[in-house]
């Protein structure tokens, strides 16, 4: 018996599920909920993340059985922190780790610059503007080829990096890390004719939309509008 069910409830599986039966639906919910499909659904995602970030670690799952959600937060020391962000999550499980240089699927804000009339700002005006933005190839799923094509890469363990000890003199060593030739750094590899042929296993596709940008009455240069998309 467990204490409490939130957290199963969540990912829709029950306390009896195996960790690929976490990973299926947790990939599943991740995607739909993700903030570039749902933009509003910024707290269904958060809760999806946190839900599998504790029963897919056996020793958080454990505490969490027994003493649930309280017993979870008491021991990342209160207040509900403990919790890697959300988007760092997703980047590890579709990614292939943190090691990867730092690189990531995750999508980043993109600034553009405006420019408009004083009529434009004493009248209020709408003006249409043509924008791209990377988002999650659907073919794919964001795995950048078929089911099983990507591998971990053997040479660096995931890691993306390689580390090769130099004897600088008898009894002193240096480490030395490169990038990993074999993966370019990016800890998987996906065989050439497994790859997706919608985003060239990138994992990542480019879209374009026209969205109106509403030029309000008296605006103030430099003033921002935030659109989601």
């Amino acid at each position: 018996m467990v204490k409490e069910t939130a957290y199963y409830d969540v990912l829709g599986v029950k306390p009896s599920c195996t960790q690929d039966e976490l990973k299926k639906a947790y990939r599943k919910l991740a995607l739909k909920y993700h903030p570039d499909k749902n933009p509003t659904e910024g707290e269904r995602f958060k809760q999806i993340s946190q839900a599998y970030e504790v029963l897919s670690n056996p020793e958080k799952r454990r505490i969490y059985d027994q003493g649930g959600e309280q017993a979870i937060k008491e021991g990342a020391g209160g207040g509900g922190g403990g919790f890697s962000s959300p988007m760092d999550l997703f980047d590890m499980f579709f990614g292939g780790g943190m090691g990867r240089r730092g690189r990531s699927n995750r999508t980043k804000n993109t600034v553009h610059q405006l420019g408009v009339s004083l009529e434009e700002l004493y009248n209020g005006a709408v003006r249409k503007l043509s924008v791209q933005k990377s988002t999650i190839c659907d073919k794919c799923e964001g795995r950048g080829g078929k089911k099983g094509a990507v591998e971990r890469c053997p040479s660096c363990r995931g890691s993306g990096v390689t580390v090769r000890v130099q004897q600088l003199v008898p009894g002193m060593v240096q480490h030395i890390q490169t990038t990993c030739q074999d993966c370019g750094g990016e800890g998987e590899r996906i065989n050439p004719k497994d790859r997706c042929k919608n985003c060239n296993g990138k994992k990542v596709v480019r879209e374009r939309k026209i969205i109106e940008v509403h030029i309000d009455k008296g605006m103030e240069d430099g003033q921002k509008n935030h659109f989601h998309w």
